[in-house]
């Protein structure tokens, strides 16, 4: 598989017993940790893509901790060596791994599969409502040559 320069995605351990299981998700001794802005998590009806979009400042790293979601990232940094590599994940119960998305790459998720997918989010930086560190493009953009297989009039983003 192709990647993107400055992507990380770390296999996470479930470790589980009789009560249940536990997942660590991101530590502060991590090598791919830099630093904390906040923790929110985000959900997708089946079907439903969120995307595209990227930061200047924050890294996301991030994951599907319930059902299952396509993560698509899209490198549009031009001075990256790396320039226009595309690459499509699958992250959630069955494939449980963090992704860290540095600051320029583009990104996207779709929930697949029959229920609500949950994503939680530990991007770098806290949300700015004043500023927002968020540049947009629609999901089927041309900019990005991914098609996300949305039915006319399910342009979600």
């Amino acid at each position: 598989m192709k990647n993107i320069d400055g992507v990380v995605i770390k296999n996470l351990k479930v470790i589980p017993d009789e009560r249940g299981w536990l997942m660590e998700i991101l530590r502060c001794d991590d090598k791919i940790f830099t630093k904390f802005g906040q923790v929110y998590i985000t959900t997708a009806y089946p079907g439903v893509v969120k995307g595209w979009h990227y930061h200047k400042k924050q890294t996301d790293n991030f994951t599907c901790v319930h059902g299952m979601m396509k993560v698509v990232l899209y490198d549009g940094r031009e001075e990256s060596p790396t320039y226009k590599n595309l690459i499509e994940l699958f992250a959630g119960e069955k494939n449980p791994i963090l992704i860290s998305v540095p600051p320029g790459v583009y990104h996207g998720f779709k929930g697949i599969g029959t229920q609500t997918a949950y994503f939680l989010s530990i991007p770098t930086l806290p949300y700015n409502y004043e500023e927002p560190d968020e540049y947009r493009l629609p999901p089927d953009s041309k900019e990005i040559p991914y098609d996300w297989g949305l039915a006319p009039g399910l342009k979600h983003g």
